[in-house]
C-alpha cells in the first residue's frame, strides 16, 4: 500500500455538503500542497482549499487530519468536508488527481487497507457493506452487530478452543517422552470436540435467518390469469407498478417491489398467471414464476370468484390461500381462503399486510439479530463442524491434530486471519468507492 488513495465518499449530486477522503503515505504533502501548513489532528480545522499548480481557489471548508496508525485505515488520512456544487466537488477532486502520488480509489479500497492494517476483521468489514446497504431497522440492527464484532468474538471463542485442543495433540506428538506430557491426549477429548460441535451446529440451525434479512424476506404473488395479482402488487406497494388488464397473460416477468414493514425488509413479486396456454414468451414468464415461487419465503395464492381454488405452485415455504375480487360477490363463507380482500376497495389488504408482517417477524425475529450474515460464514462454520466431527477417542493422535487444526483455519478464514486473495477481492468489489 505505497500509493495514496482518493475518493469521494458522500454522495454524488446536489448536496449541502461534500466529504472527500484521502489515505496513504503521501497524504500530508497532498494536504500540504492544498492548504498550506498542516491542521492540528483530529480537529477540524477552516481552511481554503487551492489548486496546487494554479493556486487558483476551490472553495473554503473543514479540513480533518487523520496521522497513522489512529485512522480508519491505521494510514495518514484527511477529510475534506467542502460545499456540495458539482463545480466544487469536480474541481477539489481534479485537484486531488494533479497532486503527485495520488490516485482514484477502487471500490471498498479504504475499508480494504482498514482490514489488512488490523484495524478490523473480514466479518466486520462485511458488517460495514450491509450497514451502507441496509434500508429498513432490522437489517441495520443486524450490520450493527456484525460490523461491532459479533461474529467475530464468537468464532474466535471457538477457534481459542480449538487451539488450546490442538496444543495438547502437538505436545503428544513432539514431546512424548516429556513426564509432564498425558500419555493420552484423546482421553476426554472427545467430549470437548463433542460440546464444541454441538455448540456450532446450534449456530447453523437459525433457519439462515441473517440471510434472509440481508437480502429481504419473499413473497411470491401467484395464481391463475386474472386474480388479481397486479392489482393487490399496486395496493400493497401504494402506486402502479405493475400493469393491470382484463387480458390474461398480460404479466409476462417477474415485477419486485421492495417494501418496509414495520422495519422489516420485505420483496413482493408479482408473477405471471399459471395456465397451460399461451405463447413461449408467457410460458418462460410461468417458468420463472414457479421458480421464484419454489425459493420463496411466503407464497400468495390469489384465487379470484369462480376461479379454481387449488394450489398449483410447489415451493417449501408456505402457502397462504386468499380470496381476491371480494367487492363482485358476496361472500358466503371464507373456509376457503385464509383471507379474502378487495385491491380495488381496500377491504382485506390492511390484514393482508398484517399477516405477511407476521410471517416475516417469526421467520426474522429480529429481536435476536442472527449471527451470520453469509453464505461464506455458514460454509466456514459448516466446515469446522464437520472436521471436529471426525474425531473419535481411538484415533491416533496426529489425525486428530489435524482434523483441529483444519477447523481452526477454517474458522480464521471467515474472520480473515488467512485465505485467498481471490475471496478478498470478492468481498471489496461490492463496496461502494469511498469506503
Amino acid at each position: 500500500m505505497s500509493d495514496t488513495v482518493f475518493a469521494l465518499a458522500s454522495g454524488a449530486g446536489l448536496c449541502a455538503i461534500s466529504v472527500i477522503r484521502v489515505s496513504g503515505p503521501a497524504s500530508d504533502a497532498a494536504l500540504s500542497s492544498l492548504c498550506g501548513a498542516l491542521p492540528a489532528p483530529r480537529r477540524a480545522s477552516l481552511r481554503k482549499i487551492h489548486h496546487p499548480h494554479s493556486g487558483d481557489l476551490l472553495d473554503q471548508c473543514l479540513v480533518l487530519r487523520f496521522p497513522g496508525p489512529q485512522s480508519f485505515t491505521g494510514e495518514d488520512g484527511f477529510e475534506l468536508h467542502i460545499h456540495g456544487g458539482r463545480a466544487v466537488t469536480a474541481g477539489v477532486l481534479a485537484a486531488l488527481g494533479c497532486c503527485e502520488g495520488l490516485r482514484l480509489a477502487e471500490p471498498g479500497e479504504f475499508t480494504r487497507r482498514a482490514f489488512l492494517s488490523g484495524k478490523l476483521d473480514l466479518t466486520e468489514a462485511e458488517g460495514l457493506a450491509d450497514l451502507i446497504e441496509a434500508s429498513t431497522a432490522a437489517q441495520r440492527d443486524q450490520a450493527l452487530g456484525l460490523a461491532g464484532g459479533r461474529l467475530r468474538e464468537q468464532a474466535q471463542a471457538w477457534r481459542s478452543a480449538i487451539l488450546g485442543l490442538q496444543a495438547q495433540t502437538e505436545a503428544a506428538i513432539d514431546f512424548s517422552d516429556e513426564a509432564d506430557v498425558p500419555a493420552n491426549v484423546s482421553e476426554g477429548m472427545a467430549a470437548q470436540v463433542s460440546m464444541l460441535a454441538k455448540n456450532m451446529l446450534l449456530a447453523l440451525a437459525d433457519g439462515k435467518r441473517g440471510e434472509i434479512l440481508r437480502s429481504g424476506f419473499t413473497v411470491v404473488l401467484a395464481g391463475p390469469p386474472n386474480a388479481g395479482k397486479s392489482s393487490l402488487m399496486n395496493a400493497l406497494a401504494r402506486r402502479d407498478v405493475a400493469i393491470v388488464s382484463s387480458i390474461p397473460g398480460t404479466t409476462r416477468d417477474l415485477i419486485e417491489v421492495s417494501l418496509d414493514l414495520d422495519g422489516m425488509p420485505v420483496i413482493l413479486v408479482d408473477t405471471a398467471g399459471l395456465r397451460d396456454a399461451g405463447d413461449e414468451i408467457e410460458q418462460e414468464g410461468i417458468r420463472r414464476m414457479r421458480a421464484r415461487a419454489s425459493a420463496a419465503d411466503l407464497v400468495l395464492w390469489l384465487v379470484a370468484p369462480g376461479q379454481q381454488s387449488d394450489c398449483a405452485v410447489t415451493s417449501d415455504a408456505p402457502v397462504v390461500s386468499i380470496g381476491t375480487k371480494s367487492d363482485l360477490v358476496v361472500i358466503e363463507s371464507e373456509a376457503e381462503h385464509l383471507l379474502s380482500l378487495s385491491a380495488r376497495t381496500g377491504q382485506g389488504v390492511d390484514q393482508l399486510l398484517r399477516l405477511i408482517t407476521d410471517r416475516a417477524r417469526d421467520a426474522l425475529r429480529p429481536e435476536e439479530p442472527a449471527l451470520m450474515s453469509r453464505e461464506r460464514h455458514r460454509i466456514a462454520i459448516r466446515v469446522a463442524c464437520e472436521a471436529l466431527g471426525r474425531i473419535r477417542e481411538e484415533m491416533p493422535v496426529e489425525v486428530a491434530a489435524e482434523e483441529l487444526r483444519m477447523a481452526a483455519r477454517s474458522l480464521a478464514s471467515m474472520i480473515g486471519l488467512v485465505g485467498p486473495e481471490d475471496v478478498l477481492g470478492e468481498i471489496f468489489s461490492r463496496f461502494c468507492i469511498g469506503k
